[in-house]
């Protein structure tokens, strides 16, 4: 099974997303984050969401 890399990349961009919110969530039940870091870690997550989503809509677009 063949993988294309923009299908490849556009899927780890969303995993990161994903992976950002819950370990942001896991870690501020445990208390084991400051509130910047959470909000540094949010931002990644969103900036990875956001680039997969331009991606996604351009392909449609085309």
């Amino acid at each position: 099974m063949k993988i294309k890399s923009k299908a490849f990349i556009n899927l780890v961009f969303k995993a990161v997303g994903l992976a950002m919110g819950v370990a942001v969530t896991v870690l501020c039940i445990i208390r084991g984050i400051e509130p910047d870091g959470a909000a540094t870690l949010l931002g990644i997550g969103l900036t990875c969401l956001g680039i997969s989503q331009f991606t996604l809509s351009n392909e449609n677009n085309n």
